[in-house]
């Protein structure tokens, strides 16, 4: 049963960006079209997405300027983005677009993807 999971896990660790992508495009387009997804994905799915995908970026873009394959964003800065995407798209934005709501539970999805990213990338065995 470990190695399963190890194996799960490195296989998460090496694809999950690409799925995550790949998920959050369809969303999107699904949503453009008209297309009727249920409420969980409409409204939440890509808020768990959005931070792995934008912290996923941040250190490969920090491993390409630092030339080091190995580095890792901190904790506490990864933190930092997933409190101020809180801020920004839950507190600030639903006060001057439409389009945005106020929502707890997005603000959970975005602390639930920070989690999933922490896990895959500072937990790996």
């Amino acid at each position: 049963m470990v190695i399963l999971v190890k194996n799960i896990l490195r296989y998460l660790h090496k694809s999950y960006f690409y799925i995550f992508l790949v998920v959050g495009i369809c969303i999107y387009c699904a949503q453009y079209f008209k297309i009727i997804l249920p409420d969980v994905i409409r409204n939440h799915a890509n808020d768990f997405l959005c931070i792995p995908i934008v912290l996923f970026v941040c250190q490969y873009v920090a491993r390409l300027i630092k030339s080091d394959k190995q580095l890792r964003i901190p904790f506490i800065l990864s933190l930092v983005v997933t409190l101020l995407y809180c801020i920004y798209f839950e507190y600030y934005l639903p006060q001057f677009n439409d389009r945005y709501t106020a929502d707890i539970i997005d603000v959970i999805m975005y602390i639930f993807g920070l989690l999933f990213f922490y896990s895959i990338e500072y937990k790996r065995t």
